[in-house]
């Protein structure tokens, strides 16, 4: 297809246009091949845009349904559970299965949200430029799931919201891939041992949800401890991981249509 034309047609700078199109299939290429640096762009950043996107949508609903300035920093659990939260009520009795998903981009305030985009931003490029894209997204997801399958284990009640989960799961599997790959990696695996048992800490002071850490960590620990190392063990597995990409990204999508759609739903009523 022939972007140039296209985005003349509408009215806009083709040339730009064209170079952008062209630098996403080149990403998405990337992806699907396994390939550790895409270049410019990155999943852990878009990752973060997404975060902060959601939780803006939630500021904004909460402050036209009169929840007032408090919403920034303590939304209302009622609209914490509009906007996502997991609640295995909904889930087992509801059929919200989406809800396993959604929580992860669902926040309780302006300071979570930050502290969790902190570590993201920060641990987040080193994992998805030693796996790939296509790898991260698959660690990312699953620890979301395990994170909060633990959590139903210990408090199924309680609404959880919080990308949390999944960050421990890439420093679980920061400690275990590392501690493979070497000597010359230890140093980075000494780190984020260092980074779990600051959370670890951290969460039992604020009274964070340690079992959501504790299953993603888990996750994460086992994926480090069972992911092929270099360019051939990737190539061996491509089809396994990139059909496992491949559900979790149409899973993602799926879940997070939902929760768009109901938020559309209620505002039209």
């Amino acid at each position: 297809m022939d972007w140039k034309d296209f985005f003349d047609r509408l009215g806009m700078n083709g040339t730009r246009w064209q170079w952008r199109v062209m630098r996403w299939e080149r990403y998405w290429k990337a992806f699907w091949r396994g390939d550790p640096n895409t270049g410019t762009l990155s999943l852990s950043r878009g990752l973060i845009y997404l975060n902060v996107i959601l939780f803006a949508a939630m500021i904004i609903q909460g402050l036209a349904s009169g929840f007032g300035g408090s919403t920034l920093l303590n939304p209302d659990v009622n609209l914490l559970i509009h906007s996502g939260a997991q609640y295995w009520p909904y889930v087992v009795y509801d059929n919200q299965w989406w809800r396993c998903i959604t929580y992860a981009y669902t926040h309780g305030g302006l300071i979570h949200l930050g502290f969790n985009m902190m570590v993201l931003y920060q641990v987040g490029p080193l994992i998805e430029n030693e796996i790939g894209p296509a790898r991260f997204f698959i660690l990312y997801t699953l620890a979301a799931l395990t994170a909060t399958a633990a959590g139903y284990f210990w408090h199924p009640m309680v609404p959880v919201v919080g990308a949390s989960g999944s960050l421990f799961g890439l420093i679980g599997f920061a400690i275990t891939y590392y501690h493979r790959v070497g000597v010359g990696a230890h140093d980075l695996r000494n780190f984020m041992v260092k980074w779990a048992i600051f959370a670890f800490i951290f969460g039992i002071i604020v009274g964070a949800d340690n079992a959501a850490h504790f299953g993603g960590a888990i996750c994460g620990a086992i994926l480090g401890m069972f992911l092929p190392l270099g360019i051939r063990g990737r190539q061996k597995m491509k089809f396994i991981f990139n059909l496992m990409a491949g559900i979790s990204l149409v899973a993602t999508i799926a879940s997070l249509i939902i929760l768009i759609s109901g938020w559309l739903i209620f505002i039209g009523q």
